[in-house]
Parts: structure tokens; C-alpha cells; sequence
């Protein structure tokens, strides 16, 4: 497992070494992996993440009728869309690419899924973000707050995977804890842990990059 400390000196050092900024810049890790056969989506990370340190608030919509959409307007979601405006944004693509994208997670009510699987699946599957079904009578606000603070990891068919763990008005500490999170989970989904790890760096926007291991 990477040690802590070897986590915080190179976060340090890459909030250190990145050029002065007059605005607040995003810090990334890149992992690449080796020894994966990705051909197989058994092997594939697609794993969404609660950060211990929040950095910023991420974007939820929420899809349904009835009972979730009260749900939903109580829990502050960015946006609720109802089942007519699924099919319409079927019939919408250059919309419904731009929803895809503007939005971090989504949540369904289960009984609209197969529209959107049918009108939006094209767009949200793609980028991994196809809504995580909510049963009749389930209270979507503890699932909401913590997809707040959550990030998702995905490598698709790829050897490598680039993330945002924080941002330079974050303490070096804090990222760290992410970091630590993020990688404590991605080391749990390869099959051979650390030994499946080419090398991890660690970023801000407009700095180097500086190597965690």
C-alpha cells in the first residue's frame, strides 16, 4: 500500500512547484495500471467514491414522477426532469449530449428507466453515467447528499485514468486524504493490488506533474 507520507509529499510538492495562479486551479491524479487485460470488463474500474475532504459541490439530476420529484425539489437537486421531457430529449440529441455532460450523477425512479434507457441511454451510457434506480418509497436526500461529495472512477478499455481528487484552495493535507481514499479503493478492485500499478502523478492544472510512485 502507498504510504501516507509518500502521498503528501507529492501533493506538496506539486502545489509547491505549480506556477502562482490569480485563480483557483483543479489538482488531478493520473494512475496508470499494467498487467490488466481491459479487454475484459470484469477488469474495468467504474467505481463511484465518497472524498473525505468535499471540493465543491457536484451537479445531480433527478428523473421521475410522482413522489421522487417532492423528493427531489426538497433535497435541492440541479434539475428534475419528468417523463414526458425524457422522450422529448430523445428526439433532441445535440440537448441531450449537452445534459449529459453538464451533469455529474443522475438518479431515476425506477418505474422511468426503460424510457431512459430507451431515450437517454445512448448519451449517459457512454460516459458512465446512467441513473442509479430509486424504488418506489425510497428517500432519495441521504443518497443526493452523499453524491455531493462523491467522484466517480472509470478506466473504460483503458491502461490509464485521469481524476479530480481536489483544488489549490484546498490544504495539501486534505487532497491527500482523497488521494489516499481514491487509491485505498482502486488498489481493492485490482486483481494484484499495487503490483497492477505502473505509476501514479499527482497535478494541478498548469503544473507539472510530480510522481506519487
Amino acid at each position: 500500500m502507498v504510504e501516507k507520507t509518500q502521498i503528501i509529499k507529492a501533493v506538496t510538492a506539486a502545489f509547491e512547484t505549480a506556477p502562482k495562479r490569480n485563480f483557483q486551479e483543479s489538482v488531478d491524479i493520473t494512475i496508470n495500471l499494467k498487467h490488466v487485460d481491459m479487454a475484459q470488463p470484469k477488469n474495468r474500474i467504474d467505481e463511484t467514491i465518497l472524498l473525505p475532504k468535499a471540493m465543491g459541490v457536484k451537479k445531480i439530476a433527478v428523473l421521475g414522477k410522482g413522489d421522487i420529484i417532492s423528493q427531489a425539489r426538497n433535497a435541492g437537486v440541479d434539475l428534475i426532469i419528468g417523463a414526458e421531457e425524457i422522450e422529448r430529449l430523445g428526439g433532441a440529441p445535440r440537448e441531450a449530449r449537452k445534459l449529459a455532460g453538464a451533469y455529474d450523477f443522475f438518479l431515476a425512479e425506477t418505474a422511468v428507466m426503460p424510457l431512459v434507457g430507451r431515450y437517454l441511454g445512448q448519451r449517459l451510457g457512454p460516459r458512465g453515467k446512467m441513473p442509479q434506480p430509486i424504488p418506489p418509497g425510497q428517500d432519495i436526500t441521504p443518497i443526493v447528499e452523499r453524491l455531493r461529495n462523491s467522484i466517480k472512477v472509470r478506466s473504460k478499455d483503458r491502461l490509464n485514468m485521469s481524476v479530480k481528487i481536489g483544488t489549490t484552495a484546498m490544504t495539501p493535507e486534505d487532497v491527500s486524504e482523497n488521494l489516499d481514499a481514491i487509491l485505498k479503493r482502486v488498489l481493492g478492485r485490482l486483481e494484484n493490488g499495487e503490483l497492477n500499478i505502473r505509476s501514479i502523478y499527482v497535478k494541478t492544472t498548469m503544473g507539472p506533474a510530480v510522481k506519487v510512485m
